[in-house]
């Protein structure tokens, strides 16, 4: 009965009322509270199929109030500053005063365990080196390429439009245009926003094929190669997987699927817009080489590679001897590490499918220098990077180049609210409810997110020269180390041991590499 309490007092109150209006007629104003209560109790009772409010009607809805808000409640009140997920507050806040050009110091020393299994860090040198400015770029493309791309050391990485708002790719765009690096615009497909202020793009080709598909879902090479050849299009970048969602589509929620985005996309208009887990152009690896030659050839020599969230390792070795067999090479490989993602996923793919970028960026290094391939190809790193360390410890794992997303959606204002699936974004950055998205000023947050580059970069640099290295390409696997959960710190390079130049096709197979190089073909995946 206890349970029934205060739907029983809201009857009684009415009663109450009732009788206390017979000589005070102004108590019947208090009906205004009273009456919707005892219809929620009885719509509680009698229709809701929720069980907590069938047997607590009225007091019930606290418990989804408290429920509604209980993210907020843990993140203003609750985290500290090293225990927020997936960005802690102190990465939050790093962004956020580098973006907006305030120094980003810490007194009193660290905060973090330095004992605790996991722990990453780098030897100095008392030999610092001044790395050059120039030092920031690098030039991305192969032997078959015609059109190289001196790209930034770090990049925008893939965020579709549709995913983000049109303010927010629009701020992000104009912010590459200010600092001079690349956008990429995600397998949403090229848009207008994309090309307004005349940034550098990647476009990145999904199964989808967004942009550039006929009706059935098939490429379109005409479509392609129209938009393709327009000078903002620097790189063209093929999404084989993503970290956040390994061997499964892209998912663009039917409630974020405008009149724009269908037309953009050519999809139906409120319907959940969901890409093939595999492209219906290719299904080996030979196949995948050969789209890769036919977009560089469409595209008019530009830059051509793919993007994958690294999973059986004997598949990335099939394409690596498929690259051996037919001479055709990317000019780049993304690498997307298991632990990235700014939009829909399923949980079980965000949070247990793929390899994290640590031990996925060592692997492709290796398999590709155990190839013979390394020096014809660029690696981009593409997992929660958050600032010059992490760039640092990238490169050393074997990248070129770094790309971040979550980081650029920070500076132009995302609080990490996670609730970019629902379009109901607070902050305007990951909706399409225009008058939500009307929150981000353009100009403000473009140089918030060049600004936020910049010192990135600059600290990336003098980490570099911390190292004794004089230049990005002397950084080595043996310059970072991992604490192990027996406390010893043990470095990369011994973690994960370099093949020799052209070992794999010489027989010289190390141990980690035999059973997924004796599996792999380049006749199947």
């Amino acid at each position: 009965m206890l349970r029934m309490t205060f739907y029983v007092l809201s009857l009684l109150a009415l009663v109450a009322i009732a009788v206390l209006g017979v000589f005070h007629p102004g108590a019947y104003y208090f009906l205004l509270l009273v009456i919707p209560l005892i219809g929620i109790g009885l719509y509680d009772i009698f229709i809701a199929r929720q069980n907590v409010l069938s047997n607590y009607p009225v007091i019930g809805h606290l418990r989804y109030i408290m429920e509604f808000i209980s993210p907020e409640i843990r993140q203003y009140f609750l985290e500290s500053d090293k225990s927020g997920r997936p960005y802690t507050r102190q990465q939050r806040g790093l962004i956020k005063a580098r973006a907006h050009g305030s120094e980003a110091v810490h007194p009193f020393g660290t905060e973090y365990d330095v004992d605790e299994s996991g722990y990453n860090l780098a030897l100095h040198s008392l030999a610092v080196k001044k790395v050059p400015e120039s030092a920031a770029r690098v030039d991305i493309g192969g032997p078959q390429c015609t059109r190289p791309y001196n790209s930034s050391r770090l990049n925008i990485s893939a965020m579709s439009f549709g995913a983000l708002s049109n303010h927010a790719v629009l701020a992000m765009n104009k912010g590459a245009k200010l600092g001079g690096f690349a956008q990429d615009t995600g397998e949403g497909g090229l848009t207008p926003y994309h090309l307004e202020h005349g940034a550098d793009v990647i476009w990145e080709i999904g199964s989808g094929y967004f942009g550039c598909r006929t009706k059935d879902g098939r490429f379109d090479d005409e479509q392609f190669r129209k938009k393709a050849c327009q000078d903002p299009i620097k790189m063209i970048e093929i999404k084989l997987s993503q970290g956040a969602k390994p061997s499964h589509g892209g998912v663009l929620p039917g409630s974020k699927v405008n009149a724009e985005i269908a037309e953009i996309r050519g999809v139906p208009e409120g319907e959940d817009c969901v890409s093939p887990a595999t492209h219906p152009e290719f299904d080996t690896p030979r196949g995948l080489l050969a789209f890769v030659e036919r977009l560089r050839k469409l595209s008019d020599g530009r830059p051509v590679g793919f993007k994958l969230c690294v999973g059986r390792r004997s598949e990335f070795l099939s394409i690596c001897k498929a690259m051996v067999e037919t001479g055709i090479t990317p000019d780049f490989v993304t690498v997307d590490g298991a632990e990235g993602g700014t939009g829909a996923a399923p949980v079980e793919y965000s949070d247990r499918l793929g390899l994290v970028i640590d031990e996925a960026l060592p692997f492709v290094h290796n398999a590709l220098t155990g190839c013979g391939l390394r020096d014809k190809i660029r690696i981009i790193a593409s997992g929660k990077i958050v600032d010059g360390f992490d760039m640092a410890q990238k490169i050393a794992l074997g990248a070129d180049v770094c790309n971040v997303a979550r980081p650029m959606m920070f500076a132009v204002g995302c609080i990490q609210a996670q609730r970019c699936h629902t379009n109901t974004c607070p902050t305007g950055v990951a909706t399409q409810d225009a008058r939500r998205a009307r929150a981000i000023n353009i100009d403000t947050r473009a140089v918030h997110v060049k600004q936020y580059h910049a010192a990135t970069i600059r600290s990336f640099l003098d980490i570099t020269g911390s190292l004794g290295a004089a230049h990005p390409s002397e950084l080595h696997p043996e310059h970072f180390l991992q604490r192990l959960p027996d406390q010893t710190p043990r470095s990369y390079a011994d973690m994960f041991p370099a093949p020799d130049n052209g070992a794999l096709l010489r027989g010289e197979i190390p141990a980690d590499f035999e059973k997924p190089w004796s599996r792999a073909s380049a006749e199947r995946f």
